[in-house]
């Protein structure tokens, strides 16, 4: 498990040197590019992207040596309603593969459950925030039936956040009821917060402070995780990207969840209008 864990982070170590050594001399630096980079920062922006980000963590208590490997793929697409308007897309696809868990059901590999929103965002900012709302809904996508929990869900999000000079801050909230299913599974009422906070340098640097706060209404349980990640802005021929690396600390987490430290990875490709 030990030669497991070091082969996964040397891997990891790899592809970050390498993709870093192919694009830096591209590195994107047109009069956009910091601009590019500032709108990543906004979950409402009105800019395609998708991010491919990896989680990795190690598990505790009965779980102790369980691991998972989480990539979440997260298209963004925004819509352009009319002259006041924007509807941004967002969709959430997990994939996981789950290993050394107690319970061997759990130590499964497939598609989980799919998380969709769609915020209505004024494209102008009022009062200097911008902020948009609208619903979020689970579908019970996954593969297996340890990877989901077999329900449709429905709730309300919203995102409001301020950007001033190299500086972003805000929150974005959500909340899930379960509203169908299977009547054998556990119902959910799951909160989310996301709030963070984020520097953009002169040279299309981002150093970005987070947590994906969730609390679990019906378990009585909070978990979060604390992730710090620094991004660069990059460019291989047409194609303009985000890379970004980071740790993440379990401040909160259930007796048998993620242990302390985890590793965060994530690439965003950008399609600028």
């Amino acid at each position: 498990m030990q030669s497991h864990r070091q082969r996964s982070r040397v891997s990891l170590g790899i592809f970050a040197v390498v993709i870093s050594a192919v694009a830096l001399p591209a590195q994107a630096q047109d009069e956009g590019a910091a601009e590019l980079a500032k709108k990543l920062s906004n979950p409402v922006a009105s800019l395609i992207s998708v991010p491919f980000q990896y989680n990795y963590d190690t598990y505790r208590g009965t779980n102790d040596g369980a691991t998972v490997h989480l990539l979440n793929m997260q298209p963004v697409v925004p819509f352009s309603l009319n002259e006041e308007w924007n509807l941004i897309t967002r969709t959430i696809v997990p994939l996981l593969a789950r290993q050394g868990f107690a319970f061997d059901a759990l130590n499964e590999s497939g598609l989980g459950d799919i998380v969709a929103t769609q915020y209505f965002s004024p494209k102008s900012p009022t009062a200097g925030w911008i902020w948009g709302v609208g619903p979020a809904e689970l579908l019970p996508t996954a593969s297996d039936e340890f990877l989901g929990g077999k329900k449709w869900g429905l709730g309300p999000t919203a995102v409001a956040l301020t950007q001033t000079g190299p500086w972003t801050a805000g929150l974005l909230a959500s909340h899930i009821w379960s509203v169908g299913g299977d009547d054998a599974r556990a119902d959910i009422s799951l909160t989310s917060l996301q709030p963070f906070v984020s520097y953009l340098t002169g040279t299309h640097t981002t150093f970005a402070v987070l947590t994906e706060t969730t609390y679990d209404w019906k378990q009585e349980q909070w978990s979060v995780p604390v992730i710090v990640l620094v991004g660069q802005m990059l460019k291989i021929g047409p194609q303009i990207f985000q890379l970004a690396v980071g740790g993440k600390y379990w401040a909160e987490a259930p007796q048998d969840g993620p242990g302390k430290w985890g590793l965060r990875v994530q690439l965003t490709l950008v399609f600028p209008k």
